[in-house]
Protein backbone atom coordinates (compact mmCIF):
# COMPACT_ATOMS: atom_id res chain seq x y z
CA UNK A 1 0.00 0.00 0.00
CA UNK A 2 1.43 3.29 -1.29
CA UNK A 3 1.85 5.87 1.75
CA UNK A 4 0.64 9.64 1.00
CA UNK A 5 1.52 12.43 3.16
CA UNK A 6 -1.13 15.31 2.95
CA UNK A 7 0.34 18.71 4.40
CA UNK A 8 -2.82 21.17 4.47
CA UNK A 9 -3.59 24.03 6.74
CA UNK A 10 -7.34 24.02 5.51
CA UNK A 11 -8.76 21.98 7.37
CA UNK A 12 -11.93 21.31 5.04
CA UNK A 13 -9.40 20.42 1.86
CA UNK A 14 -7.22 18.41 4.34
CA UNK A 15 -10.52 16.11 5.20
CA UNK A 16 -11.79 15.86 1.83
CA UNK A 17 -8.78 15.15 0.18
CA UNK A 18 -7.85 12.45 3.02
CA UNK A 19 -11.17 11.04 2.04
CA UNK A 20 -10.42 10.79 -1.71
CA UNK A 21 -6.98 8.77 -0.72
CA UNK A 22 -8.58 6.37 1.86
CA UNK A 23 -11.34 5.57 -0.45
CA UNK A 24 -8.69 4.72 -3.44
CA UNK A 25 -6.78 2.36 -0.60
CA UNK A 26 -3.96 4.55 0.09
CA UNK A 27 -2.24 5.23 3.07
CA UNK A 28 -3.19 8.78 4.32
CA UNK A 29 -0.47 11.12 6.93
CA UNK A 30 -1.97 14.15 7.50
CA UNK A 31 -0.03 17.26 8.60
CA UNK A 32 -1.46 20.38 9.53
CA UNK A 33 1.48 22.97 9.18
CA UNK A 34 4.60 22.83 7.19
CA UNK A 35 6.56 22.11 9.79
CA UNK A 36 4.84 19.10 11.33
CA UNK A 37 4.90 18.20 7.60
CA UNK A 38 8.73 18.28 7.48
CA UNK A 39 8.57 16.36 10.69
CA UNK A 40 6.18 13.41 9.27
CA UNK A 41 8.27 13.40 6.30
CA UNK A 42 11.29 12.73 8.09
CA UNK A 43 9.79 10.54 10.23
CA UNK A 44 7.94 7.72 7.59
CA UNK A 45 9.22 8.67 4.59
CA UNK A 46 5.94 8.26 2.75
CA UNK A 47 6.20 7.66 -1.26
CA UNK A 48 4.68 10.67 -2.20
CA UNK A 49 3.71 14.24 -0.35
CA UNK A 50 0.66 16.72 -1.17
CA UNK A 51 1.55 20.08 0.08
CA UNK A 52 -0.36 23.17 -0.08
CA UNK A 53 1.88 26.20 -1.05
CA UNK A 54 0.08 29.31 1.00
CA UNK A 55 0.73 28.18 5.09
CA UNK A 56 1.37 30.84 8.01
CA UNK A 57 4.66 29.69 9.37
CA UNK A 58 6.36 27.39 7.18
CA UNK A 59 4.72 27.66 3.53
CA UNK A 60 5.15 24.89 0.73
CA UNK A 61 8.49 26.01 -0.47
CA UNK A 62 10.05 26.29 2.42
CA UNK A 63 8.89 22.59 3.05
CA UNK A 64 10.29 21.83 -0.34
CA UNK A 65 13.74 23.08 0.56
CA UNK A 66 13.97 21.14 3.87
CA UNK A 67 13.22 18.23 2.26
CA UNK A 68 15.51 18.33 -0.23
CA UNK A 69 18.20 19.32 1.93
CA UNK A 70 18.02 16.05 3.64
CA UNK A 71 19.20 12.95 2.33
CA UNK A 72 15.98 10.69 3.57
CA UNK A 73 13.57 12.98 2.00
CA UNK A 74 15.61 14.40 -0.70
CA UNK A 75 13.70 11.87 -3.40
CA UNK A 76 9.70 12.00 -2.73
CA UNK A 77 7.71 13.88 -5.16
CA UNK A 78 6.27 16.57 -4.23
CA UNK A 79 2.49 17.89 -5.89
CA UNK A 80 1.67 21.28 -4.57
CA UNK A 81 -1.71 22.71 -4.09
CA UNK A 82 -2.32 26.41 -4.45
CA UNK A 83 -4.89 28.77 -5.19
CA UNK A 84 -2.23 30.98 -7.27
CA UNK A 85 -2.30 30.00 -11.27
CA UNK A 86 0.41 32.97 -11.85
CA UNK A 87 3.63 31.48 -13.79
CA UNK A 88 6.08 32.35 -11.50
CA UNK A 89 4.75 30.81 -8.74
CA UNK A 90 4.42 27.54 -10.44
CA UNK A 91 7.78 28.56 -11.85
CA UNK A 92 9.67 29.05 -8.64
CA UNK A 93 8.19 26.15 -6.99
CA UNK A 94 9.33 23.85 -10.15
CA UNK A 95 13.08 25.15 -10.29
CA UNK A 96 12.52 24.28 -6.32
CA UNK A 97 12.24 20.96 -7.13
CA UNK A 98 8.45 20.39 -7.24
CA UNK A 99 7.13 17.39 -9.50
CA UNK A 100 3.63 18.74 -10.12
CA UNK A 101 0.70 21.54 -9.56
CA UNK A 102 -2.45 21.29 -8.81
CA UNK A 103 -4.63 24.83 -8.83
CA UNK A 104 -7.75 24.74 -6.50
CA UNK A 105 -10.14 24.07 -7.28
CA UNK A 106 -9.48 20.62 -8.62
CA UNK A 107 -11.31 17.67 -9.48
CA UNK A 108 -10.72 13.96 -8.05
CA UNK A 109 -9.93 12.62 -11.20
CA UNK A 110 -7.34 15.76 -11.29
CA UNK A 111 -6.22 14.68 -8.13
CA UNK A 112 -5.93 11.10 -8.98
CA UNK A 113 -4.46 11.59 -12.03
CA UNK A 114 -1.43 13.45 -10.70
CA UNK A 115 -0.99 10.63 -8.14
CA UNK A 116 -0.58 8.15 -10.60
CA UNK A 117 1.34 10.15 -12.53
CA UNK A 118 4.28 10.72 -9.86
CA UNK A 119 3.90 7.64 -8.72
CA UNK A 120 4.25 5.57 -11.84
CA UNK A 121 7.28 8.21 -12.67
CA UNK A 122 9.08 7.31 -8.81
CA UNK A 123 8.85 3.40 -9.49
CA UNK A 124 10.55 3.42 -13.26
CA UNK A 125 12.93 5.85 -11.30
CA UNK A 126 13.27 3.48 -9.22
CA UNK A 127 13.72 0.47 -11.23
CA UNK A 128 16.18 2.27 -12.95
CA UNK A 129 18.38 2.90 -9.87
CA UNK A 130 18.32 -1.02 -8.62
CA UNK A 131 19.42 -1.86 -12.12
CA UNK A 132 22.42 0.55 -12.10
CA UNK A 133 23.11 -0.78 -8.59
CA UNK A 134 22.78 -3.83 -9.37
CA UNK A 135 25.36 -3.80 -12.67
CA UNK A 136 27.85 -1.79 -10.23
CA UNK A 137 27.64 -4.38 -7.79
CA UNK A 138 27.98 -7.03 -10.40
CA UNK A 139 30.77 -5.11 -11.90
CA UNK A 140 33.09 -5.08 -8.46
CA UNK A 141 32.50 -8.19 -7.70
CA UNK A 142 33.57 -9.86 -11.30
CA UNK A 143 36.24 -7.22 -12.01
CA UNK A 144 38.05 -5.60 -8.48
CA UNK A 145 39.56 -8.81 -7.46
CA UNK A 146 40.80 -9.74 -10.46
CA UNK A 147 41.78 -6.35 -11.13
CA UNK A 148 43.35 -6.82 -7.26
CA UNK A 149 44.89 -10.60 -8.24
CA UNK A 150 46.67 -10.61 -11.22
CA UNK A 151 49.26 -7.79 -10.34
CA UNK A 152 49.73 -9.55 -6.92
CA UNK A 153 49.99 -12.91 -8.72
CA UNK A 154 52.37 -11.10 -10.68
CA UNK A 155 55.08 -10.07 -7.48
CA UNK A 156 54.31 -13.08 -5.74
CA UNK A 157 54.75 -15.49 -8.25
CA UNK A 158 58.12 -14.12 -9.54
CA UNK A 159 59.84 -13.35 -5.89
CA UNK A 160 59.17 -16.89 -4.85
CA UNK A 161 60.57 -17.60 -8.02
CA UNK A 162 63.78 -15.20 -7.51
CA UNK A 163 64.26 -16.72 -4.12
CA UNK A 164 63.92 -20.19 -4.79
CA UNK A 165 65.54 -20.50 -8.11
CA UNK A 166 68.22 -17.50 -7.98
CA UNK A 167 71.30 -19.45 -8.09
CA UNK A 168 69.80 -21.22 -11.26
CA UNK A 169 69.14 -18.42 -13.33
CA UNK A 170 70.84 -15.91 -15.29
CA UNK A 171 71.65 -12.49 -14.86
CA UNK A 172 69.18 -11.37 -17.85
CA UNK A 173 66.17 -13.98 -16.25
CA UNK A 174 66.94 -12.23 -12.71
CA UNK A 175 66.77 -8.54 -14.53
CA UNK A 176 63.75 -10.15 -16.42
CA UNK A 177 61.70 -11.09 -13.39
CA UNK A 178 62.04 -8.14 -11.63
CA UNK A 179 61.15 -6.05 -14.64
CA UNK A 180 57.83 -8.39 -13.89
CA UNK A 181 57.54 -7.21 -10.30
CA UNK A 182 58.48 -3.82 -11.45
CA UNK A 183 55.24 -3.62 -13.95
CA UNK A 184 53.12 -5.51 -11.78
CA UNK A 185 53.87 -3.10 -8.64
CA UNK A 186 52.96 -0.68 -11.10
CA UNK A 187 49.99 -1.07 -12.00
CA UNK A 188 48.49 -2.15 -8.52
CA UNK A 189 49.85 1.22 -6.80
CA UNK A 190 47.61 3.39 -10.10
CA UNK A 191 45.30 1.02 -9.25
CA UNK A 192 44.88 1.76 -5.31
CA UNK A 193 46.25 5.71 -5.88
CA UNK A 194 42.78 5.75 -8.67
CA UNK A 195 40.76 4.19 -6.07
CA UNK A 196 41.95 6.85 -3.32
CA UNK A 197 41.33 9.59 -5.70
CA UNK A 198 37.64 9.29 -6.46
CA UNK A 199 37.30 8.76 -3.37
CA UNK A 200 38.40 12.68 -2.68
CA UNK A 201 37.42 13.71 -6.08
CA UNK A 202 33.35 12.70 -4.90
CA UNK A 203 33.86 13.67 -1.58
CA UNK A 204 34.95 17.22 -3.09
CA UNK A 205 32.08 17.53 -5.06
CA UNK A 206 29.59 18.11 -2.45
CA UNK A 207 32.45 20.68 -0.98
CA UNK A 208 33.80 21.84 -4.35
CA UNK A 209 34.53 25.79 -2.87
CA UNK A 210 37.60 23.75 -1.12
CA UNK A 211 38.60 21.77 -3.99
CA UNK A 212 40.20 24.33 -6.00
CA UNK A 213 42.51 27.39 -5.88
CA UNK A 214 41.28 29.85 -8.38
CA UNK A 215 45.09 30.77 -9.29
CA UNK A 216 46.13 27.41 -10.30
CA UNK A 217 46.58 27.31 -14.35
CA UNK A 218 48.90 24.93 -16.70
CA UNK A 219 50.44 24.45 -19.99
CA UNK A 220 48.51 22.40 -21.70
CA UNK A 221 50.84 21.62 -24.95
CA UNK A 222 53.70 19.72 -23.24
CA UNK A 223 51.96 17.58 -20.59
CA UNK A 224 49.67 16.70 -23.79
CA UNK A 225 52.62 15.83 -25.92
CA UNK A 226 54.71 13.84 -22.69
CA UNK A 227 51.68 11.61 -21.85
CA UNK A 228 50.28 10.55 -25.65
CA UNK A 229 54.13 9.45 -26.55
CA UNK A 230 54.49 7.46 -23.79
CA UNK A 231 51.62 5.51 -24.29
CA UNK A 232 52.39 5.43 -27.64
CA UNK A 233 55.80 4.28 -27.23
CA UNK A 234 54.75 1.42 -24.59
CA UNK A 235 52.50 -0.13 -27.07
CA UNK A 236 54.31 0.24 -30.13
CA UNK A 237 51.94 3.40 -32.04
CA UNK A 238 54.64 6.15 -32.10
CA UNK A 239 53.04 5.91 -35.85
CA UNK A 240 49.59 5.42 -35.33
CA UNK A 241 49.50 8.71 -32.93
CA UNK A 242 48.66 12.54 -34.51
CA UNK A 243 49.37 15.73 -32.67
CA UNK A 244 47.82 18.96 -33.36
CA UNK A 245 47.49 21.01 -30.00
CA UNK A 246 47.80 24.59 -29.48
CA UNK A 247 50.08 25.91 -26.35
CA UNK A 248 47.50 27.60 -24.35
CA UNK A 249 47.33 28.12 -20.41
CA UNK A 250 44.27 26.70 -18.48
CA UNK A 251 42.66 27.41 -15.31
CA UNK A 252 43.25 23.97 -13.53
CA UNK A 253 46.08 22.27 -11.50
CA UNK A 254 49.41 20.68 -13.54
CA UNK A 255 48.53 17.49 -11.40
CA UNK A 256 45.07 16.56 -12.30
CA UNK A 257 45.31 18.42 -15.97
CA UNK A 258 47.90 15.05 -16.45
CA UNK A 259 45.53 12.88 -15.04
CA UNK A 260 42.70 13.79 -16.57
CA UNK A 261 44.89 13.64 -20.25
CA UNK A 262 46.43 10.35 -19.30
CA UNK A 263 43.06 8.74 -19.11
CA UNK A 264 41.93 10.24 -22.01
CA UNK A 265 44.98 9.04 -24.12
CA UNK A 266 45.05 5.70 -22.22
CA UNK A 267 41.43 4.87 -23.18
CA UNK A 268 41.90 5.39 -26.70
CA UNK A 269 45.03 3.34 -26.92
CA UNK A 270 44.17 0.90 -25.23
CA UNK A 271 40.18 0.35 -27.34
CA UNK A 272 42.07 0.79 -30.48
CA UNK A 273 43.46 -1.21 -33.19
CA UNK A 274 47.64 -1.51 -34.07
CA UNK A 275 47.65 0.65 -37.00
CA UNK A 276 44.36 2.67 -36.55
CA UNK A 277 45.05 6.68 -35.91
CA UNK A 278 44.57 8.14 -32.45
CA UNK A 279 44.18 11.99 -33.05
CA UNK A 280 44.66 14.14 -30.44
CA UNK A 281 43.79 18.19 -31.78
CA UNK A 282 42.31 21.19 -29.54
CA UNK A 283 40.15 24.21 -29.92
CA UNK A 284 40.86 27.38 -28.87
CA UNK A 285 38.61 30.55 -28.45
CA UNK A 286 38.99 33.79 -25.97
CA UNK A 287 37.38 32.25 -23.24
CA UNK A 288 37.62 28.54 -23.32
CA UNK A 289 40.79 25.71 -24.73
CA UNK A 290 38.76 22.36 -26.02
CA UNK A 291 41.24 19.09 -26.21
CA UNK A 292 39.81 16.33 -28.60
CA UNK A 293 41.28 12.70 -28.16
CA UNK A 294 39.69 10.39 -31.17
CA UNK A 295 40.25 6.88 -31.59
CA UNK A 296 38.95 4.35 -34.32
CA UNK A 297 38.33 1.82 -32.02
CA UNK A 298 34.84 -0.47 -31.22
CA UNK A 299 33.08 2.51 -29.92
CA UNK A 300 30.27 2.99 -27.65
CA UNK A 301 26.73 3.14 -27.52
CA UNK A 302 24.53 5.85 -26.56
CA UNK A 303 23.39 3.63 -22.99
CA UNK A 304 27.09 2.82 -22.79
CA UNK A 305 27.94 6.59 -22.90
CA UNK A 306 25.32 8.08 -20.30
CA UNK A 307 26.16 4.86 -18.08
CA UNK A 308 30.01 6.13 -17.83
CA UNK A 309 31.04 5.70 -14.27
CA UNK A 310 33.04 3.92 -11.36
CA UNK A 311 34.35 0.22 -11.91
CA UNK A 312 31.87 0.44 -15.38
CA UNK A 313 33.49 -1.45 -17.87
CA UNK A 314 31.29 -2.65 -20.79
CA UNK A 315 31.42 -5.78 -22.92
CA UNK A 316 33.57 -6.96 -20.32
CA UNK A 317 31.96 -10.41 -20.97
CA UNK A 318 33.41 -10.14 -24.79
CA UNK A 319 36.43 -8.30 -24.51
CA UNK A 320 39.51 -9.44 -22.32
CA UNK A 321 40.74 -6.09 -20.83
CA UNK A 322 42.60 -4.50 -18.02
CA UNK A 323 41.50 -1.93 -16.13
CA UNK A 324 39.12 -1.03 -13.14
CA UNK A 325 36.48 1.46 -15.00
CA UNK A 326 37.80 4.33 -13.08
CA UNK A 327 39.57 6.13 -15.84
CA UNK A 328 37.16 8.14 -17.93
CA UNK A 329 35.11 8.99 -14.72
CA UNK A 330 38.02 9.96 -12.84
CA UNK A 331 38.50 12.02 -16.08
CA UNK A 332 35.17 13.34 -15.93
CA UNK A 333 35.05 14.13 -12.51
CA UNK A 334 38.24 16.46 -12.37
CA UNK A 335 37.33 18.65 -15.30
CA UNK A 336 33.48 19.45 -14.02
CA UNK A 337 35.14 20.54 -10.33
CA UNK A 338 37.29 22.67 -12.45
CA UNK A 339 34.19 24.36 -13.94
CA UNK A 340 34.85 21.99 -17.32
CA UNK A 341 32.70 19.98 -19.47
CA UNK A 342 33.29 17.09 -20.61
CA UNK A 343 31.66 14.74 -23.61
CA UNK A 344 31.80 11.91 -25.69
CA UNK A 345 30.65 10.84 -29.37
CA UNK A 346 31.05 7.66 -30.62
CA UNK A 347 29.79 5.18 -33.35
CA UNK A 348 29.71 1.91 -32.86
CA UNK A 349 32.51 -0.24 -34.38
CA UNK A 350 33.92 3.11 -35.91
CA UNK A 351 35.18 5.46 -33.50
CA UNK A 352 34.90 7.60 -30.65
CA UNK A 353 35.91 11.22 -29.63
CA UNK A 354 36.37 12.52 -26.09
CA UNK A 355 36.27 16.43 -25.25
CA UNK A 356 37.21 17.79 -22.35
CA UNK A 357 36.67 21.63 -22.09
CA UNK A 358 38.21 23.84 -19.82
CA UNK A 359 38.40 28.12 -18.94
CA UNK A 360 41.67 29.61 -20.07
CA UNK A 361 43.63 30.95 -17.00
CA UNK A 362 42.58 34.65 -16.45
CA UNK A 363 38.58 34.26 -17.32
CA UNK A 364 37.66 33.64 -13.93
CA UNK A 365 39.48 36.49 -12.56
CA UNK A 366 38.47 38.87 -15.10
CA UNK A 367 34.94 37.80 -15.05
CA UNK A 368 35.21 38.87 -10.99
Amino acid sequence: MKQILVVEDDLQILNNIQEILLLEDFDVLIAHNGAIGVQVAKERQPDLIICDVMMPELDGFSVLKALRQNSLTATIPIIFLTAKAARNDMRAGMELGADDYLTKPFTVQELLQAISTRLEKQAIIKQENAAKLDGLRWNIASFIPHELLTPLHGILGVSDLLLNCYETMSVSEVIESIRVIQVSGTRLNRLVRNFMLYTDLEASAINKPKWKNEFEFTDVKYIIGLAAQRYAKELNREKDLEIDVEDVTVSISGKYFTKVVEEIVENAFKFSELGTPVRIFSEVNSQFFKLYVSDRGRGMTAEQIANIGAYMQFERKHYEQQGNGLGLILAKRIVELYDGEFSVESIVSEQTTICIKLPKFGLQCAVK
